[in-house]
Formats: C-alpha cells, structure tokens, sequence
C-alpha cells in the first residue's frame, strides 16, 4: 500500500531560547513542508529527496546517525534508530521548507519519516521521538518546539506552548494580519555556533537562581557572572513577552504584538547575543517600512531568517508569505 506523509515547518512568532528553559514560545505551523511518497518494502530505508542527488540509504537497525552520508540522511537515520521500525521502506522525499533558514526543515524531515515508517502514537509523543533523533543526527541539544509545531499545528492558529509541561493553547491569527519571512542571506548552521553554550549558560543561571519562568528580575543580581546574568535575562523577559503577545493577538492588537517583537529582538541581540549585523540590519529596514508592525529574528539564531508582522500587502515584494497550517498527517493512497 502507498502512503503519503507530510508535516510543515514553523516559524517562531516570539519565544526563542526559552523551551530548553521550561518557559513559553509562539510558533506557528506555516505552509512550506516536507511531503514523502512511497510504501513499506524489504528491510532497508532507501529514501531519495528531490531537493538532493545523494539518497538516504540505511539499515533497520542505525547505530550511529551523525555518521550517515549524505549529511541530510542523518535526519532520516536519526528516526530510524529512535524508532526501530520492523519494515523497510522506499519512497521519495519533496520539501518546501528552505534549509539553513531557521524555518525547522530538519524538524520537517524528521516528522514526515516518521509517519512514513509507522509511528503510531501521539502528535506529543512523535514530537519528542523527532526530538531525540534531531539530537542523534546532529549533536546539538536542541529543545522541542520546532518538533512540537510540525506535528501539532493547527490551522489559522499559532501555538501557546508551555514547556514546562508541554501544554499547548490555541490562539487565532488576527485576519488582518500578515506574516512575512525575509532571508538574511545568511545561512543559519546550529552544529557550528553558539547555540550549545548559550544553553550552558541559561541552564548554569537555572542552578543558581532557580527556574527563571517564576523568578523576580531583581533575583538575577545573585548571579555574579555578567554573561550568564545576561541569558537570564533574556529567558526571563522573553516569557513574559510570549505571554503578552498572546494576548495582543486574543484582542486583534497587532500594534502592540509587533512592538514586543521588536523588544524581543532587542534582547535577542543584547542580552542573549545570538543576533548578526545582518539580521539587525534587515530587522530595522523592515520595521521603517509603512504597514509593518514588527519584526524580529526568528529561531535560534546566528543567521537565517526574520519575521515580520505585517498589513496586508505591506511587503509584497519580499519573502515567503505564509499562512498558519495544521500538522503533521499521513494517509494510505490506493
């Protein structure tokens, strides 16, 4: 039986460094995603990609994930040994989603092979399977919101996400809203930046001051190293921010949503220092522009993309204009 799987990528509204810390994020959905194509056959997984020569060519059973060739089959062996699936499988992979971006392509993969392989459990469940096996393929400590998204979104709707408990409340994009990604031209790589240090640091914060969600700002004077008081800082402002974006979209106020997108980048850039000359650079063009709310970057970080609260029609020239979709599905074809 042929079977069609699919899960989109996302793009992060406002909330970023703040999952690995237990605290709050906005993402949404977006319609750019990963489509697989094929059936269950033999007892090996050979996975050919439209968007790569090299296919995906890989046992049952995967020891090590980061070994596998060509690079973008890790994400693939990285579901292969986090699920173990009893079947082979052959079939073609076709994505939308830009790699290097900081739009979750990889997230994509990993959910849309898992729903090609079998995973049987729930959208939650799947989420931290592809968690796991982002991991494994490219040794970053990667939290689980781009995974969550793909396999939980809803259409016309971002996502709330607690990740304390990881709970998520449903909140209505604004009609009148438009959301506009734009590239910086720099590709965003996580393996090699500083994604794993700024971790270190929010966790080494955590160790002395305790989780930072619930903390007084005035308890981040007991930390006595600047950098990490700094990435404190950002965690624990930025989740208020998520919270008060929330509620801007609930009420239709895009003006405040874009001005908390805008603090937020500013945070991003001072605090966490995760932000590039051209992510500012382009951040400030967009926001000087006549019908534009706010911008700010979006994802980890270290390149990749910008989003930005618009008008309608306030951009028509630039970027990808997404739309919020639902999740990840999978169906049998006749």
């Amino acid at each position: 039986m042929r079977m069609r799987s699919h899960a989109p990528g996302r793009v992060n509204l406002i909330g970023d460094h703040t999952d690995y810390a237990g605290g709050l994020a906005m993402p949404m959905a977006i319609d750019l995603g990963t489509t697989i194509l094929g059936e269950a056959h033999g007892d090996r997984i050979v996975l050919r990609s439209k968007q790569d020569d090299e296919p995906a060519a890989l046992p049952l059973v995967v020891e090590r994930a980061e070994a596998t060739e060509p690079p973008w089959a890790r994400y693939v062996a990285g579901v292969v040994a986090e699920l173990a699936p009893e079947r082979g499988f052959i079939g073609v992979a076709d994505s939308t989603v830009p790699v290097g971006a900081g739009l979750a392509s990889s997230a994509a993969l990993e959910v849309s092979v898992a729903l090609a392989l079998g995973f049987t459990g729930s959208a939650r469940e799947l989420a931290l399977l592809c968690q796991r096996a982002e991991q494994r393929a490219s040794g970053v400590p990667c939290g689980v919101m781009d995974q969550l998204a793909s396999a939980c979104g809803r259409a016309d709707h971002a996502l709330l996400i607690d990740f304390a408990a990881l709970d998520i409340d449903y909140v209505a994009v604004p009609p009148s809203a438009e959301i506009v990604i734009v590239h910086s031209g720099e590709s965003r790589e996580l393996a090699e930046s500083a994604y794993e240090e700024r971790r270190a640091q929010t966790e080494a914060a955590t160790a002395i001051v305790g989780p930072l969600r619930d903390l007084d700002i005035e308890q981040l004077r007991r930390i006595d190293d600047a950098a990490v008081r700094q990435r404190a800082r950002h965690v624990l402002t930025e989740n208020e921010r998520v919270a008060r974006f929330a509620l801007a979209f609930r009420n239709g106020d895009l003006d405040t949503a874009g001005q908390l997108m805008v603090q937020s980048h500013q945070s991003l850039r001072d605090d966490f220092e995760v932000s590039t000359d051209a992510l500012d650079e382009l951040v400030e063009r967009l926001t000087s522009t006549d019908g534009v709310y706010g911008a700010r970057l979006t994802g980890a970080g270290f390149g990749g993309c910008v989003v930005a609260l618009c008008e309608r029609g306030a951009l028509p020239d630039e970027g990808w204009h997404v739309k919020a979709a639902a999740g990840a599905h999978v169906a049998e074809l006749a």
